[in-house]
């Protein structure tokens, strides 16, 4: 698919030997525009960090689906108001409530606290339903990098009860999806070095003590890799699973695009060609802004409205 071409986000290092890049870190979006919204609302109350915002659009009474938005930040940054989310309140426009999550991050706790977390969100999002306007039966989980994995594990563990947390409210409410948006999330901790290397790209350092996996995980990737292996969408593929539609670019060198090529091709041998559809972007590196084109949205959102009729 072909898409305008805009500049390249810059990236920076952290002090400390051995860190990951990550973007600058931006201010927060600016939703004063939003009439409808409900910002800061508590999830759960086991941590400061579960609360989500919700997004109306400005007319109709709904019920609305609902697009959730799971931050990225390499599981230790981010946040659910960062400027990521101004790509998917667009479906807004097209009649979509939007959920913005905040959840605990690894230097709060490790996996699989994130991941219950989102699920809980979900669970409020079913049970606060009526109250706020929602369907509860047509939702889609979205998400970028860190946010791609959980939108990604959220799609294919809906019946998984060891990611459940009963400690975190509304248990007798479904954590399942009908849709989920992956972009460029890291699927196989255990492969990404060996791909980014394969592919000539720099740095090669997930494995490290000190990688955002690593602290994910609460060890270093490879001395854990049942654990890692726990963490991985590609473990949970079935032929339950709602479809997912996987972006990533070729020139990503954070997380190697052959993840979502792999994951792309489990999800095809088990559980069918119609469960996913797989966009690989010619050149775009890790977060290009061309993601959240106006192009690209429209391929975006037209998967969501085919999966949430």
């Amino acid at each position: 698919m072909n898409a305008i071409a805009r500049p390249m986000k810059p990236f920076e290092r952290p002090d400390g030997a051995g860190a990951p890049p990550f973007p600058f870190q931006p201010e927060k979006a600016d939703v004063s525009h939003i009439r409808r919204k409900w910002l800061d609302i508590p999830y759960a109350s086991v941590s400061a960090a579960q609360q989500l915002d919700l997004y109306l659009p400005d007319a109709g009474e709904g019920p609305f689906p609902v697009v959730v938005d799971i931050h990225g930040g390499g599981f230790e940054l981010g946040d659910k108001r960062d400027p990521h989310i101004l790509a998917f309140l667009r479906g807004l426009e097209r009649g979509y409530a939007v959920a913005s999550l905040n959840y605990r991050l690894s230097g709060e706790a490790t996996f699989p606290a994130g991941l219950q977390d989102v699920k809980a969100a979900i669970r409020w999002l079913r049970a606060h339903a009526a109250e706020y306007h929602l369907e509860p039966s047509r939702i889609a989980a979205c998400g970028a990098s860190a946010g791609g994995n959980y939108a990604a594990m959220v799609c294919v563990t809906g019946g998984v009860p060891v990611f459940d947390d009963p400690s975190l409210g509304n248990i007798g409410y479904p954590c399942d999806v009908q849709a989920a948006i992956d972009w460029f999330g890291p699927i196989d901790f255990l492969t990404m070095d060996e791909q980014l290397a394969a592919s000539g790209l720099e740095p090669c350092d997930h494995s490290r003590p000190e990688s955002p996996e690593s602290r994910y995980l609460g060890a270093p990737v490879m001395e854990v890799p049942e654990r890692a292996r726990l963490a991985s969408p590609m473990t949970y593929v079935g032929n339950d699973m709602p479809p997912i539609l996987i972006q990533h670019g070729t020139a990503d060198n954070l997380v190697p695009f052959q993840q979502s090529v792999e994951f792309a091709r489990a999800i095809e041998e088990r559980a069918g060609r119609d469960k996913c559809e797989l966009d690989l972007f010619e050149g775009w590196g890790h977060d290009d802004p061309r993601f959240s084109s106006d192009e690209n949205l429209a391929r975006v959102f037209d998967f969501i409205g085919r999966h949430l009729k």
